[in-house]
């Protein structure tokens, strides 16, 4: 990377009082920090149209960038810029493309496609099953999985992705240095060490805070062709991950296990929220065939021993949870 165009970048990330789109027009105005740090306020409120709501401290700024450096080289983070050629493509497309990305890991690779999956944090034994059956099945099609890293669903669909054998992708809404929630440090662990990848656009040190994750599920969308949602709840981040789907023009699906039906009986878990995203058009997955055949992509690799191998682990797994498949 360039040093300097990397350390421009990274201050203009710092610039907490713009907009994502107003970042962006400042990294598409300078090409050297020299530059940009010759601007006065009034420059800045011309590019991006409008005034400033705090006083403009540019040098404070800069420190902070340099310490985000610093702290990511002594702690074995990376970063991508939006400039470089290393940043992943499809992120760079839509309408608020983070203006770094520290990562820790291999950058997902820029010709295969991304499963996005992602869901509650309180599944139904059921869903966690089909989650890591879906995400298990695509590894040995060679397909990552992108998620949160959160509990549930996300977890689940990571496991499944690594035990299959994919470098799978796991988006923060925290620092790199700030694993959360911490009971998955194991997991983060087995996804680095099967040439996986941590990324987020948060420097060291930031803390998961609760509005960290909406801006995070923008992300996980960016980075994917499709996304897929397992047992959403009416009010579930899940959908918000749903909407950047539908913004972004990626494929929105729901998985079957969301649509089950109760037999009448009160639901005991909450899936109101897939069940309107499948009435209002998403397309419902089964297995990850179904995905594989959206791409057109060969699904003769499964075998029939690993397609049982597969079905194995998630009877198992469902076992483990008290559910039968």
């Amino acid at each position: 990377m360039d040093y300097e165009r990397g350390l421009l970048d990274l201050t203009i990330a710092r610039l907490g009082e713009l907009l994502y789109r107003e970042k962006f027009l400042l990294c598409e105005s300078f090409a050297t920090e020299q530059d940009f740090f010759r601007q006065s306020a009034t420059d800045i409120e011309m590019i991006i149209g409008r005034k400033l709501a705090v006083p403009w401290d540019i040098d404070r700024v800069r420190r902070m960038a340099e310490r985000d450096e610093a702290e990511s080289r002594l702690k074995g983070i990376n970063w991508v810029s939006w400039h470089s050629l290393s940043y992943p493509p499809l992120l760079r497309e839509i309408y608020d493309p983070p203006v770094i990305l520290f990562f820790r890991g291999s950058l997902p690779n820029p010709e295969a496609p991304l499963a996005a999956i992602v869901g509650t944090r309180k599944p139904s034994p059921q869903a966690a099953a089909q989650a890591y059956r879906i995400a298990h099945d695509l590894a040995r099609s060679s397909v990552s999985v992108v998620s949160g890293l959160a509990f549930g669903i996300d977890t689940m669909a990571h496991r499944g992705n690594v035990e299959g054998g994919a470098p799978t992708v796991a988006v923060l809404g925290s620092g790199l240095d700030k694993i959360y929630p911490s009971s998955n440090r194991t997991l983060v662990r087995r996804i680095l060490e099967t040439g996986g990848c941590l990324l987020s656009e948060y420097p060291p040190g930031t803390s998961p805070h609760r509005w960290n994750f909406p801006a995070r599920n923008r992300i996980i969308s960016g980075l994917a062709r499709g996304v897929l949602i397992v047992e959403a709840p009416e009010k579930s981040g899940a959908l918000i991950t749903a909407r950047f789907a539908l913004e972004h023009n990626r494929e929105l699906w729901v998985a079957s296990c969301g649509l089950a039906e109760d037999n009448g009986q009160k639901a005991a878990f909450d899936r109101r929220g897939s069940a309107k995203l499948a009435a209002e058009g998403a397309g419902i997955i089964r297995d990850a065939s179904d995905i594989l055949k959206a791409w057109n992509m060969e699904t003769t690799g499964l075998e029939p021993e690993e397609i049982t191998s597969g079905a194995t682990l998630a009877a198992s797994l469902a076992h483990s949870l008290g559910v039968t498949l």
